[in-house]
């Protein structure tokens, strides 16, 4: 099914991916990137250089002034996951999705002018740190502490499951600024790499993702200065996260659908060509009935992602929604997914195939930016009528 969501503009955009991908995602550099266990600089720095990097940066900081319209960021995931590199895509999302909206919304004119321009270069890679050892979903279980001292804080705590986490120069970081467990106890603090007493733990082996870095993080009285406080007043960090969320868990949610894409595409290319029994997979009526169930799947999931995107532009995409959204997509792409591994046999299994890959990538969308879990919670509150 055609969609009707892009216009020239995108497709101008999205030729300016496909040569990026043609040049920097080759079998070379997604074995480089598997066996360190992160995206190389270089690779950020060329995604800047190729106006794919910083899509949410406002002009005035070097970038594309892209934030709202969700559609461009779409584009990058469709061909850097079609071309078989979800961890690029990972790293790339969690630039433009999660660290640099923050700034770009919350940040004073003096955050935004520091650190803005190289995020959108990918000179400075960022992340956000929300999870720790004892408090996944559930933020306000954070125990990371920000204590208030002459000319700034002394933060004292761990992160866990920090996407970015290892290669990252600044981190957006959850932190307890105050009493209780109350919204206006939390905030959002930035602490720079090399700051003494913050240490990069152990890099953290995943299932899938091989190629994104996953690390824990501690904190040992880092002092931080006042004007690294997001928004320069302490008390809004609850607040700040859940105006972000949404557009955390549409990331998510269009990811997933670009994964089902490619998966189905794979999939198709492969059982057209495997033979099995004097024919082709494709012309066994169980291979077609599957397929046929696939690529409905896969079009429907566009639509309502497409539609989502389009609220999101328009400032109409609520927290329900979007956790709809996420829960419904990242679903949709594990069958999917595991469909695809099945009709390609053996071979599925095998992480020299893709599509093996993107089934080990597309296990962590049901688990992080809130699990799905949480996200029927949310979803559920709200039809009860419940705060």
């Amino acid at each position: 099914m055609d969609r009707d969501i892009y216009d020239e503009d995108h497709d101008a955009f999205r030729d300016m991916v496909k040569e990026f991908v043609k040049r920097y995602v080759t079998n070379e550099a997604r074995e480089k990137w598997d066996a360190e266990g992160e995206i190389d600089r270089a690779t950020m720095r060329a995604a800047g250089e190729a106006g794919i990097l910083g899509l949410a940066v406002p002009e005035e900081f070097g970038g594309a002034g892209m934030l709202q319209d969700y559609r461009f960021r779409a584009i990058v995931n469709e061909e850097v996951i079609r071309a078989g590199a979800g961890s690029l895509a990972g790293a790339l999302g969690i630039q433009d999705d999660l660290a640099i909206p923050y700034l770009v919304h919350m940040g004073t004119q003096a955050q935004k002018e520091k650190w803005l321009p190289g995020m959108a270069t990918g000179e400075i890679i960022g992340a956000l740190a929300m999870t720790e050892p004892g408090a996944g979903s559930d933020l306000r279980g954070a125990k990371t502490t920000a204590k208030k001292v002459d000319g700034g804080y002394l933060v004292n705590g761990a992160k866990t499951f920090i996407s970015s986490g290892k290669t990252a120069d600044l981190i957006v970081t959850f932190v307890k600024t105050g009493e209780g467990n109350r919204p206006d106890a939390f905030s959002l603090i930035l602490i720079e790499n090399g700051m003494e007493g913050f240490e990069h733990g152990k890099k953290l082996h995943k299932m899938g993702f091989q190629g994104h870095d996953t690390a824990e993080l501690s904190f040992t009285d880092v002092f931080v200065p006042d004007e690294n406080l997001i928004g320069g007043e302490a008390g809004h960090g609850f607040i700040q996260l859940m105006k972000n969320l949404p557009l955390e868990r549409l990331s998510i949610g269009v990811a997933a659908a670009a994964a089902a894409q490619a998966g189905f595409e794979w999939t198709l290319a492969y059982t057209k060509d495997r033979e099995s029994f004097g024919q082709r997979i494709a012309d066994f009526q169980n291979t077609r009935f599957r397929l046929a169930d696939i690529a409905t799947t896969v079009d429907v999931l566009w639509a309502y992602l497409d539609r989502a995107m389009l609220l999101y532009k328009d400032g109409k995409l609520t927290a329900e929604e979007a956790a709809k959204v996420k829960f419904w997509a990242t679903e949709r792409e594990w069958e999917v997914l595991d469909t695809c591994v099945q009709l390609h046999g053996g071979y599925g299994y095998i992480t020299e195939y893709p599509i093996a890959r993107a089934f080990l990538d597309a296990r962590v969308h049901r688990i992080y930016g809130g699990t799905n879990e949480i996200m029927r919670e949310i979803v559920g509150r709200q039809l009860a009528g419940k705060k």
